[in-house]
């Protein structure tokens, strides 16, 4: 059988080209043959449904020059045998599952119970640490689209579409459970599934910091400089951990430049605008900062509501049988405000605990089964807390920021804590002055004022203050 396989391979490479070869071919083996049908095993289904489509009878024939006796073909998702799979690295595109086998989000529940959750999506890179594996939850179909998130998701779209893009590279930032990632491998999904013969390379800042020093350690960094430069999209999640790393940033910036002159895509994410993460080198925040920068703003009431609508539809296919008592969507809507995974998580236990018990999901079974997220998502955020931040990001002394001086440098600082503190506390005016030196709740509602309006016009001004609201709520 090897040998029978062996001698198909060499005529498919001949017939299709080695890149064709390499790319679509050399993953596949063959497993049996039986009753004149051979079983080829292939690594996914994506990849099982495109060879059928395109290379069914180069291989048929192929086999039957051999001299098999094979009349047609079968195609079984498996693993191939480890010594098929001989392609180049800078030539294997990210795979990616279709989404008609797209499973939805499993609910937590005891390992007893809980359904299997869907299989991670692997590049097949000769070494799979070399990209990160994409999770067929994360789709541009299951991305709930709301006003804090919309210019993020039509971004990411335009990048997925392919061809020629304004806007290089593209910029997400956002606080923790926003969306970031989930867009990154939604760009990623759609891409190959636009163009699978496109080269996407989806890692860490991290996994990038990791294989750099790698290859710095075996002497190969050539190959790493060829790999890196030679893709048609780079994706990077979570840039900012190479801040303070002088020889990864080093060579960051030099594999981004190369890209760029290329006219290939760069997709970048971090937690926090360019110009804000510090340790990075001038020379990369000016380098991000040239394309489309986009702030995934903190989910509003009705964005949280419709991501429980939209996850409440996914688990009923799981659990059918459950009811869900009016008003519960809403009460988590309005109580858990931290972020989409806390919101998740929340939904998956309950739906988890009424299968279990048996129970109807109301508002009694949802505050018994969440106290500790509710108690959690009900921590109070102090003036005193906003003060002590807003100093710190304006890096200036708490005493002068509630201390007599009216010098700019203090005053609008000292506006956006007020700001703060009138939105994030439900102390009234009036305590809020005598927190700040004594003040009158007057100054406190023209400084309140003053804000409000230069959120509108000065957008540097409107990302600290975002910034800081993420930072205090975390």
């Amino acid at each position: 059988m090897d040998d029978l396989w062996t001698g198909a391979r060499s005529e498919l490479e001949a017939r299709v080209g080695t890149h064709n070869y390499v790319t679509w071919l050399a993953p596949l083996s063959l497993r049996a043959i039986d009753g004149g049908a051979a079983d080829i095993a292939c690594p996914t289904r994506f990849l099982s449904d495109w060879v059928s489509r395109h290379y069914a009878r180069p291989i048929l024939d192929a086999l039957v020059h051999q001299g098999a006796e094979v009349e047609r073909l079968s195609f079984t998702v498996a693993a191939p045998a480890p010594a098929a799979d001989n392609r180049p690295a800078e030539l294997r595109p990210v795979d990616s599952i279709p989404r008609a086998v797209a499973s939805p989000m499993p609910a937590a529940a005891p390992a007893a119970a809980a359904a299997p959750a869907p299989a991670a999506v692997r590049a097949p890179l000769r070494d799979e640490e070399m990209t990160a594996p994409l999770d067929a939850r994360f789709t541009f179909d299951n991305f709930v689209v709301g006003k804090p998130n919309e210019l993020a998701h039509a971004a990411a779209r335009r990048v997925a579409e392919g061809g020629q893009v304004t806007f290089n590279p593209l910029f997400l930032y956002g606080g923790v459970g926003l969306g970031k990632t989930h867009l990154m491998h939604a760009i990623a999904y759609e891409r190959q599934t636009r163009d699978p013969q496109a080269r996407i390379l989806y890692l860490s800042a991290e996994q990038f910091m990791y294989r750099f020093v790698q290859a710095l350690r075996e002497r190969t960094v050539m190959d790493f400089k060829e790999l890196f430069r030679t893709v048609d999209l780079l994706m990077v999640d979570d840039v900012q951990f190479i801040a303070g790393k002088d020889s990864t940033q080093e060579e960051f910036f030099h594999t981004f430049n190369a890209l760029v002159d290329q006219g290939k895509q760069i997709v970048i994410s971090a937690d926090r605008a360019p110009g804000e993460i510090k340790d990075m080198e001038e020379r990369i925040k000016s380098r991000l900062s040239c394309g489309l920068i986009v702030d995934l703003h903190p989910t509003d009431y009705e964005l949280r509501l419709s991501i429980l609508q939209s996850k409440t539809e996914q688990f009923r296919q799981t659990y059918p049988g459950l009811r869900l008592g009016q008003g519960v969507l809403e009460f988590l809507a309005h109580r858990i405000t931290s972020n989409v995974r806390v919101l998740e998580g929340a939904l998956q236990r309950l739906f988890a605990f009424a299968s279990l018990m048996g129970r109807e999901i109301d508002l009694d079974m949802t505050q018994e089964c969440l106290t500790d997220i509710l108690r959690a998502s009900d921590r109070k955020v102090t003036v005193e807390e906003i003060q002590r931040k807003v100093a710190e990001h304006y890096n200036i002394r708490l005493s002068d920021l509630v201390g007599p001086k009216r010098v700019r440098t203090l005053a609008r600082p000292r506006q956006i804590a007020m700001y703060l503190a009138k939105q994030m506390t439900s102390r009234s005016l009036p305590e809020i002055g005598r927190r700040f030196g004594g003040r009158d709740h007057t100054t406190i509602m023209h400084g309140i004022r003053k804000i409000e309006e230069l959120r509108t016009e000065d957008r540097s001004l409107a990302e600290d203050i975002d910034l800081l609201r993420r930072s205090l709520e975390a």
